[in-house]
């Protein structure tokens, strides 16, 4: 993981970023990190997990499995 977050942190601006990103990641996998930042998003403006859930077409598992990790990352700031 270190070597992953220096590589990411040795990155002088969003171009750049954008570049290791898609270097790194399939479509699919880039897909999946926008949506679970989507679902970061809505959890923060207080929408409920099951109309997350609808309006991503996502399943309930997917959006508590995000509220565990948003929950997780609020612990740790």
């Amino acid at each position: 993981m270190q070597n992953l977050i220096h590589y990411l942190l040795d990155t002088p601006d969003a171009e750049a970023m954008a570049q290791k990103l898609n270097a790194l990641l399939t479509p699919n996998e880039i897909s999946e990190m926008q949506r679970r930042l989507q679902i970061f998003a809505l959890l923060e403006e207080g929408v409920s997990q099951r109309e997350i859930a609808k309006q991503l077409g996502v399943g309930i598992a997917t959006v508590t499995r995000g509220s565990r990790a948003l929950k997780e990352l609020k612990d740790h700031e």
